[in-house]
């Protein structure tokens, strides 16, 4: 459904130090990292697109965040949703709404919302049970 998907950031060392780790914790692969015009892109490991590029705006105006828009991210599990929120933190990220169910989406929605040391507003997420849990043993 996605080619790709561009997000503006104003200072490229601090936003690639931040997205590194995070498209590391989603097993993300980086396609490529242009220092001339301070943009890179990651991709998933088994397939070329979509891919996540950060960037200056072209335009050459500041980077804003929109009001409304968030980006979801998908993780392979619960687990990888904690620790891409704790990441996300530990790097500059601003706390949205800690990971946990949102049963009001679907029963298997788990969630974490952050924004980025540029204000833009991410979440990510797993759609999958919890392989744990006594309703998924009795299916």
């Amino acid at each position: 459904m996605l080619s790709h998907v561009f997000v503006g950031i104003s200072d490229f060392e601090r936003a690639f130090g931040f997205y590194s780790v995070l498209m590391e914790t989603l097993e993300l692969r980086l396609k490529f990292r242009d220092n001339d015009t301070c943009w890179a892109g990651w991709m998933p490991a088994g397939a070329p697109r979509p891919l996540f590029v950060i960037s200056r705006p072209y335009d050459g105006r500041a980077a804003t965040a929109g009001n409304g828009q968030m980006l979801a991210l998908l993780a392979k599990d619960r687990a990888t949703v904690d620790r891409a929120h704790a990441v996300a933190l530990a790097h500059g990220g601003v706390c949205e709404g800690p990971p946990g169910l949102r049963p009001h989406y679907h029963a298997d929605y788990y969630g974490a919302y952050f924004r980025d040391p540029d204000g833009n507003k991410l979440c990510v997420c797993c759609h999958e049970p919890d392989p744990n849990s006594s309703t998924q043993a009795a299916r």
